[in-house]
């Protein structure tokens, strides 16, 4: 095995990728099995050092999606997620075995608050069950990651005793999260100089970190950590996770490349291939990216005032301090139209990014003939729309097949429409308060649940009258939350592809509770 702490002296920072396990702890943000396997594939392509895969004991599908991306995944270290209980620790175990290098990353809270009111534990107690689950994690796989849950609410004299103990066991990885987002980067930065100064064996283990976005201090906190010694920063694509998200992996990865000066570190990470994973995962997880996020919003690369247009026509860096090009961003083509044939396709979709099959390939591509049709010019973003919807429902139950909207000043406002439901097509024609209000009745007399409606949003991918609509519906029954998306020229048919998406979402999770309902 390396020296743990060969990063340290080269200033290398190793990437923990964790939108697969805590990314998808977002309400709404659940991905199918086959979802999750594109998603490693991305991740593992562009450098990223450690997919952390799912959480093995949570249910059989987290098991069975941790198990097929070790056996696919060519170059990452996959890490599956244990708490500290000897049933989790073998099931973890037991999901990334057949991975080139496995990993197993327990985790206990060690904060007064959280031993009181969560674990009902002893501090005395907590010791012993670091010392026991990491040794058994240690005897399953020769890398075992170490998490003190809250540890920047947690005093630093136990926190070193908390880590000592991790370290003897054999925990080669020590992480240090921010569980709560609470510390200022002073603080967290404080925190990791003082465990490894204090513990005497700290110099066997990399130091990691895990910061939350709750005062918006994520990518801050992480980068201060650097500084004081930490080489492995876990962050999820696009920032997505629980509450308010995670450090977002292409924040971190840019704000070393472009401030070499002030964080002489580097990652492993093509960060060309940013965007496309971006996009990638906005899609599956039916998560739309805020048009003003750095690095990957709409907004990153643009620039309307009128000051700032006439610097960049001067000189780039007058407003940017990196290209578009370095993220993945290329500028707009307007070359594909309806004579465009496949090669042509399957070229374009390469430039961005894209490696489908056959089968999605084909789909794709009367899609686009399809869309090329209605639409004049057929933007580069128009074909990302497209082809991220195809990925995203590929798998879906019910597809919309055929919509016709009745809608103007006079009522009723109707729609007729017809649904695909697992192979069987249903046609039902509905009266509602507009369009929208019609085309959702019709889909709820098709397919009939109680799910409240708690997001209905409608953006446009590109500019002019013939753009196609992009619309996010988010639904939430029984505390379960799913959000769905749609693209087409015409807004009403993306509308129901969203809600439907939406509802296909709905049933995989009800699977899922009724799974865990039955082995409980």
């Amino acid at each position: 095995m390396t020296n743990p702490n060969s990063d340290a002296n080269t200033g290398r920072v190793v990437i923990f990728d964790t939108t697969l396990r805590d990314g998808e702890q977002c309400p709404g943000a659940t991905m199918t099995f086959e979802e999750k396997l594109e998603v490693a594939d991305c991740l593992d392509s562009m450098g990223v050092d450690i997919i952390e895969a799912g959480f093995p004991i949570a249910s059989d599908g987290d098991f069975e999606a941790v198990s097929e991306i070790s056996r696919r995944v060519k170059r990452a270290t996959i890490a599956g997620l244990a708490r500290a209980i000897n049933a989790d620790i073998d099931r973890a175990g037991e999901a990334v075995r057949h991975a080139r290098r496995g990993r197993i990353h327990t985790f206990v809270s060690t904060s007064p608050i959280h031993l009181a009111h969560q674990m009902r534990k002893s501090e005395a107690d907590v010791l012993e069950i670091i010392s026991a689950t990491v040794a058994r994690a240690r005897n399953l796989v020769e890398d075992v990651e170490w998490s003190a849950m809250d540890a920047t609410r947690t005093g630093i004299d136990y926190l070193c005793q908390c880590v000592d103990a991790a370290i003897r066991a054999g925990a080669t990885t020590i992480n240090l999260p921010d569980t709560v987002g609470y510390a200022t980067p002073e603080e967290y930065a404080a925190m990791f100089r003082a465990v490894r100064e204090r513990v005497p064996n700290s110099d066997k283990a990399v130091f990691s970190t895990h910061c939350h976005n709750d005062l918006g201090l994520a990518v801050a906190n992480s980068l201060a950590a650097l500084a004081a010694g930490a080489r492995q920063i876990e962050c999820t694509i696009n920032g997505i996770g629980e509450r308010a998200g995670n450090a977002a992996l292409e924040e971190i990865v840019m704000a070393v490349r472009t401030r070499a000066d002030a964080l002489p570190f580097h990652t492993g990470i093509e960060s060309t291939m940013l965007a496309r994973a971006s996009k990638l995962v906005s899609a599956v997880t039916n998560f739309p990216v805020q048009y003003n996020k750095a690095i990957v919003g709409r907004n990153a690369f643009a620039h309307e005032s009128g000051i700032h247009q006439d610097g960049m026509l001067k000189h780039q860096q007058t407003y940017e301090i990196m290209t578009p090009e370095s993220v993945g961003v290329g500028k707009t083509s307007l070359v594909m139209g309806k004579h465009s044939g496949r090669n042509a396709f399957r070229t374009k979709l390469r430039e961005l990014g894209y490696d489908l099959g056959e089968n999605a390939f084909e789909d794709a591509f009367n899609r686009f003939k399809s869309l090329a049709d209605r639409k004049k010019h057929v933007y580069d973003e128009d074909i990302e729309a497209l082809v991220d919807e195809e990925i995203a429902h590929a798998h879906d139950r019910m597809r919309v097949l055929a919509l016709q909207v009745i809608a103007g000043t006079s009522g009723p406002q109707s729609a007729t429409l017809t649904l695909d439901v697992d192979g069987v097509q249903k046609t039902v024609h509905a009266n509602g308060n507009g369009p929208v209000d019609a085309t959702f009745a019709a889909i709820r007399m098709l397919v009939p649940h109680t799910a409240k409606l708690e997001l209905y949003q409608v953006m446009a991918v590109t500019e002019g009258t013939d753009a196609q609509a992009e619309v996010s519906v988010r639904l939430a029954e029984d505390g379960r939350v799913v959000t769905g998306r749609g693209a087409d020229t015409d807004t009403m048919v993306a509308s129901a592809r969203a809600y439907v998406a939406a509802l296909n979402k709905l049933m995989v999770k009800r699977q899922k509770t009724a799974k865990a309902e039955q082995i409980g």
